[in-house]
């Protein structure tokens, strides 16, 4: 089938076709204005004048440049006007011509020789060659049916040819020009056939599909118009029903799609509240869950999804209020100018919001009552510039406090968290998590681990309210949580915070809170003007040593408050001039004697360490660091038990560390030159006073080797000297935690010595230098270096003398 002449038996000029196929057996008009074209036409005009028959040209495909290796042999069938007046030449395709090399030839024209294709078939055709056509023409039928050409039908199913059927494919308007070029280098009739019936069917099934899609769009504007008309007429009948009855509740739901449709609200919460719209829309007056919708509304209309407070970027501007507002507290100071500056370099460089995250801050302020963390957060939000909510979390324990309630119950509200967004009115305000290591949990859930995705910085752009359930965006939200314990608090809730301690005050830190902070707002409320009552540093001075003693200032605001009472009493009743100076000298006549003289300050013989066996050391408790006092004794031989007592309401660790040191001395004993044979047949007793206090943990042990040391040798410990650290079995000294708190204790007390591990010399950057001008810190990394230090020479003691080796 389809066999070529061996020899070029043609020598035609060649009428090129620009992105455009003309196959055997299409009749095209052309226009004769184309140089080119008129130049073929002309050529083959000359050329018929010397042959019988029509001028013959070769129709060649040229597309991007490139000229087809197959052309069509036309013949100009009749030369005239086209209809719009142009010369044109009306051209035939007759036969398929492979094209050969070039030639001369008259006229312009491009010549080139050529050889017909011969597309012969067998007679009668192959059975499968009978289905193809009869496909091919059941498909052309359908198509032409679809675009109303039935004249056009009868003229397919009236062509016999097969090579003459695959070429009629080249009126298919829906075919590009490279399928057609593929057409017309397809030589074989029956492939032509075959590439001829797979475009037309796959054009159907392309048909097919996108008349489906118009089906479906036009389904959809028909429902949107049939909706949008059944609502009008429901609105319709609402409003006769409304006149009718008087009743003005049914402008509820169109107020409610008017508020929902004029909000700027987030692309789904405006879907979810539309929906909700609907609900209340078809709910009848009498269904209760009319109100939940309304009440549901109301809550989601008033949130401030897209307000934000602009922030103050003035760094230094930031830094003078906050050192205005607190003494002290320089760390968290810093960290607040650090965010600002950062927060301020990413808006200039355009990185506000990068994965759908803002740059919030979730900071946990550690630190013992009373040293300023639940103001410090507003003063946070007022040198930001922004809304500052609190919501207190003591006590809480219903996980639905923070995730909100089920809208399915009775009552249901949103969360803190929502409700403290919705107060400040900005999507951005500091919220201040109040004692968050007080949260409980019970049978009704766990609020710490509903917070994990409140606080964490990854997560909480999509934060979901129960209540709400659509995205809330807490993730430009300042999160400042308080706390006085840190181990109170879930280790997955603190990894998610940035802790930052606040250790307390310094006595002269606490003056000078006292002078600028506490003393002028209580005597705004005593009544009393600012030059009426003055007092003298050394009064504050005493009034934070020797009155008080805390790692914060309520204590001493209260103190100052009663102090005023008094003088505001006693001007009323006349026994006070105003304005009046008061000194360290008078506070005794005012609010009465001191309650914590420090150690130091007693008569030698009252203070507890005047005799052997009790020693002076540092913890930390929840109220800040303190001084606490080791007692050890030794039974009687005859009357008490031999073996080891422990009282004070002590923890695990502790009692192991009493039990290390008892190891230790009677291991060491003839080391240290310690009579340790009194050890074995006589019993200890170690007392921690306060006994009522629980006490646990490892620090204390050099405490209590001392004070077992001091009661073996009789040789007194130092009024002056106070120590913390872990002691091992074999003497080594170990670091603690809780320098900073320790040794603010130890200066409140009056210590002047203090004796700490070696390896918490690093701690020491963190401690005031206010403080360790006043201290004497020995670092140590053996017991024997304690003992050496804290116990007074012996003729100073009230023990026979006894000789401490090295």
């Amino acid at each position: 089938m389809g066999a070529e002449s061996p020899a070029f038996t043609l020598v035609l000029p060649v009428l090129p076709l620009d992105d455009e196929v003309v196959l055997p057996g299409m009749v095209v008009p052309l226009d004769l204005s184309d140089a080119e074209v008129r130049a073929a036409v002309e050529a083959a005009q000359a050329a018929a004048r010397s042959e019988p028959g029509k001028p013959k040209v070769l129709l060649v495909p040229r597309v991007d440049g490139t000229y087809a290796k197959t052309g069509v042999l036309g013949t100009v069938e009749q030369v005239g006007r086209l209809a719009d007046g142009d010369p044109g030449a009306l051209i035939r395709g007759r036969s398929r011509v492979r094209i050969g090399a070039g030639t001369t030839g008259p006229g312009a024209a491009l010549w080139v020789e050529g050889a017909q294709v011969d597309e012969t078939l067998p007679d009668p055709l192959p059975g499968q060659v009978a289905e193809l056509v009869k496909e091919y023409k059941a498909l052309a039928t359908s198509w032409l049916r679809k675009r109303g050409a039935w004249q056009v039908v009868d003229r397919v199913q009236a062509i016999d040819g097969v090579a003459a059927l695959a070429d009629n494919s080249g009126y298919s308007p829906f075919l590009t020009t490279e399928q057609k070029v593929e057409l017309l280098e397809t030589a074989d009739p029956v492939a032509r056939l075959k590439l001829a019936t797979q475009l037309l069917r796959d054009h159907l099934a392309e048909q097919e599909v996108a008349e489906t899609i118009a089906k479906d769009v036009q389904e959809g504007v028909d429902k949107q118009q049939r909706e949008f008309l059944l609502r009008r007429q429901l609105e319709a009948v609402r409003k006769e029903l409304r006149e009718l009855n008087g009743d003005q509740k049914g402008e509820e739901s169109d107020d409610y799609r008017a508020r929902v449709e004029a909000a700027d609200l987030p692309e789904k919460v405006r879907e979810a509240a539309l929906k909700e719209v609907d609900k209340l829309e078809r709910s009848s007056d009498q269904s209760p869950e009319g109100s939940w919708i309304r009440t549901w509304l109301d809550t989601v209309l008033e949130m401030p999804w897209n307000e934000r407070t602009e922030d103050a970027y003035d760094i230094r501007g930031a830094k003078s209020v906050l050192d205005a507002e607190h003494a002290g507290l320089e760390d968290v100071k810093e960290r607040i100018t650090e965010y600002l500056a950062v927060r301020k370099r990413r808006g200039d460089r355009g990185l506000g919001v990068i994965g759908g995250r803002r740059g919030g801050a979730v900071l946990a302020l550690v630190g013992p009552p009373g040293v300023g963390k639940t103001s410090l957060g507003e003063s946070v939000a007022h040198a930001m510039g922004r809304k500052f909510v609190r919501v207190a979390l003591g006590g809480v324990r219903d996980e639905a406090e923070i995730r909100g309630h089920r809208r399915t119950y009775v009552g249901a509200l949103p969360g803190r968290i929502v409700r403290a967004v919705k107060e400040a009115g900005s999507m951005n305000p500091v919220v201040l998590l109040d004692e968050i290591d007080k949260v409980g949990s019970d049978f009704r859930g766990d609020p710490a681990a509903a917070l994990l995705e409140v606080l964490d910085p990854a997560q909480n752009h999509t934060f979901r309210d129960h209540y709400l359930e659509v995205e809330l965006d807490l993730s430009d939200v300042v999160f400042l949580a308080t706390a006085n314990v840190l181990e109170a608090i879930p280790e997955a809730l603190a990894d998610r915070m940035e802790i930052v301690r606040l250790d307390g005050y310094t006595e002269d830190e606490k003056v000078v809170i006292a002078r600028d902070h506490l003393l002028p707002r209580q005597l705004e409320r005593a009544g009393l003007d600012e030059g009426e009552v003055t007092l003298e540093e050394s009064a504050l001075r005493k009034l934070a040593g020797e009155y008080t003693r805390e790692a914060g200032v309520r204590t001493l605001e209260r103190s100052i408050a009663r102090l005023l009472r008094k003088i505001a009493a006693q001007h009323e009743l006349g026994e006070r001039e105003l304005p009046c100076a008061v000194t360290d000298e008078d506070l005794r006549d005012l609010i009465g004697r001191p309650h914590h003289v420090p150690e130091s300050a007693q008569d030698p013989a009252e203070r507890r360490t005047a005799v052997p066996g009790v020693a002076t050391g540092l913890a930390v408790t929840g109220a800040g660091g303190d001084v606490l006092f080791v007692e050890a004794s030794l039974a009687d031989p005859e009357t008490g038990a031999a073996g080891l007592t422990l009282t004070g309401q002590l923890g695990d660790v502790m009692k192991e560390s009493a039990r290390i040191a008892l190891s230790f001395l009677r291991s060491h004993g003839a080391e240290l030159g310690l009579p340790v044979t009194d050890l074995k047949d006589r019993g200890v007793h170690v007392h921690f006073p306060a006994g009522a206090v629980p006490k646990d943990g490892p620090s204390a042990g050099i405490t209590l080797t001392t004070a077992l040391a001091s009661l073996l040798s009789g040789r007194q410990v130092r009024t002056d000297v106070a120590m913390t650290g872990e002691v091992s079995l074999t003497g080594r000294v170990l670091p603690i935690g809780g320098v900073k708190q320790k040794l603010l204790a130890a200066q409140r007390a009056g210590v002047t010595t203090v004796i700490i591990p070696k390896r918490n010399e690093a701690d020491l950057d963190d401690v005031p230098a206010e403080v360790l001008d006043k201290l004497d810190v020995h670092t140590v990394t053996d017991v024997r270096q304690v003992l050496e230090l804290a116990l007074a020479p012996a003729a100073e003691g009230a023990a026979p003398e006894v000789p401490l080796a090295a």
